[in-house]
């Protein structure tokens, strides 16, 4: 199974049978935007920047709000959530994902603005790979990732929407997430190829570049 980032919240995910897209973005953003092409597409809330499908052909299933969902050998749980701490009062919903795919469990938190509940986190208490929003703002923040990180304890971390040196929104770089973990210096790479097998013992930062 291959992960890419391709900015922000997106990801491709593809695996021997279909392939997912999560969190696709429009133009607003600064990352270039590039045509996709997926069996999957996961939009953890209504905003453009992260629900733009214009670009992503294929004629996908689009999973748009919580529930459960079995496409082409993939299970999806869509988990209920907020996009700010005060139950949605400020912005509204938020759809967390689990994605099982070829025996591994990828969780993507989207835009979440709070610390899951205990409900919520027994959900996603079988994450292998989490993907976590570490740039604040909108969504939670360093300190508030690595307190999920330790209450999911995943094998493999993928830091999200964080400020680059082209996006335009008001967030908090990578560095902070970084320092909060205790960690000095990460390579990032351009992809991720994992399996089962695979997955480290204990949990490790794998930081994607967009290019």
């Amino acid at each position: 199974m291959e992960i890419i980032w391709l900015g922000h919240s997106c990801f491709r995910i593809r695996g021997k049978e279909a392939t997912i897209v999560s969190d696709p973005f429009d133009r607003t953003l600064g990352y270039p935007v590039k045509k996709l092409t997926a069996n999957i597409v996961t939009v953890s809330h209504p905003h453009p920047q992260h629900s733009f499908l214009e670009d992503v052909a294929g004629s996908p299933k689009v999973i748009s709000r919580p529930g459960e969902y079995e496409i082409a050998n993939v299970f999806i749980n869509g988990i209920a959530t907020f996009h700010d701490a005060d139950g949605g009062e400020h912005r509204g919903k938020n759809t967390v994902y689990l994605v099982q795919i070829e025996e591994v469990s990828i969780c993507h938190l989207g835009d979440l603005g709070h610390v899951p509940t205990a409900e919520q986190i027994e959900q996603m208490s079988d994450t292998d790979i989490l993907m976590v929003p570490v740039g604040g703002g909108a969504t939670i923040g360093a300190a508030a990732a690595v307190e999920i990180i330790s209450l999911l304890q995943p094998k493999l971390v993928i830091p999200m929407h964080f400020k680059t040196e082209v996006v335009k929104m008001d967030l908090e770089p990578l560095e902070h997430f970084l320092k909060e973990m205790g960690l000095k210096e990460v390579v990032t790479q351009p992809k991720l190829n994992i399996s089962k097998s695979a997955l480290p013992a204990d949990t490790s930062v794998v930081v994607l570049d967009y290019h």
